[in-house]
């Protein structure tokens, strides 16, 4: 992989780990392992903004999650995500999102979060290669509830790197913004029947109670989907730049499989769902599944 790419992203993982504590440009030269003029210079270039201007928007981003999920006090909030003052940080917020903290904990609305996308991960693309299986795929029968979803349409989209050409990757900051089911957003391909002339398969989302209320953000659509019955298949952990890899080796053990097996049938009427691959837990896809019809 390209040298300056690799720096990059050593300064971004260094941001991660580090997000709460003093950053500096030396320390972000350390790990990029190039000067610091360099660093900055290349850190501008790939992700488009400053070393200052990223870590503020991820500070911002990271607070504005505790607020919704927390009774944290504002000038708590400021400290813990490494603002220097309570005023600094509540003009920061403002200018980023909108509203004030206070507002915002009050009543959480949608916002559009800032999404760290690993400079590495934008340079790999999803091309067609045979893989070999993974040694092991867990699967597990699990139910969902009824429930809405919040969901950005797009237009052809049938994957996720279709949709992020159609939508842009924005979106998923917006849905990490709302508190949903499961604690993070989804990826769904949708039946016909959920789909209105002219729309995608694919769909970015965030699964709600049915007694949601909330805001729906401009431009985004709430649908119902009954309760159904998924078969979870979760391959092993892999390295985060394999993420390719492992979403094919578990799609493949997908289509080997015989749901027969254990007495159900592959359901068409609720959609498959994908999860955001974490190398961590391996990567996870959740496909609908109902009582096998009699012979």
């Amino acid at each position: 992989m390209d040298q300056q790419i690799e720096a990059v992203q050593r300064m971004q993982d260094y941001i991660e780990v580090h997000l709460n504590q003093e950053i500096t440009l030396a320390g972000l030269a350390q790990a990029s392992l190039f000067s610091p003029w360099y660093s900055y210079r290349i850190f501008k270039q790939h992700t488009g903004l400053t070393p200052a201007e990223y870590i503020r928007r991820r500070r911002l981003s990271a607070s504005a999650l505790q607020l919704r999920d927390t009774d944290s006090k504002i000038i708590d909030v400021a400290f813990d995500t490494g603002f220097g003052s309570v005023d600094g940080y509540q003009r920061a917020f403002f200018r980023e999102f909108g509203c004030n903290p206070g507002e915002y904990a009050s009543r959480p609305v949608p916002l559009s979060l800032f999404t760290p996308y690993g400079v590495k991960y934008r340079a790999l693309k999803k091309e067609a290669h045979q893989v070999e299986p993974v040694q092991n795929v867990f699967i597990q029968l699990i139910e969902k509830p009824s429930r809405k979803v919040i969901i950005k349409r797009g237009v052809q989209a049938a994957d996720y790197f279709s949709y992020c050409e159609e939508v842009g990757c924005d979106v998923w900051g917006i849905l990490s913004s709302i508190q949903s089911l499961n604690g993070e957003p989804v990826c769904l391909w949708l039946p016909q029947a959920y789909r209105p002339a002219n729309t995608s398969e694919y769909v970015q989302g965030a699964e709600v109670p049915m007694t949601y209320q909330g805001a729906i953000p401009e431009g985004f659509d709430l649908i119902e989907l009954p309760a159904s019955k998924y078969f979870m298949f979760q391959g092993e952990p892999f390295e985060e730049e394999n993420y390719c890899d492992a979403i094919v080796q578990v799609q493949q053990a997908v289509e080997k499989y015989d749901p027969s097996l254990t007495g159900y049938e592959w359901d068409a009427s609720s959609p498959v769902i994908q999860l955001e691959p974490i190398g961590t837990r391996g990567y996870i896809e959740l496909h609908p599944v109902r009582k096998a019809s009699a012979p």
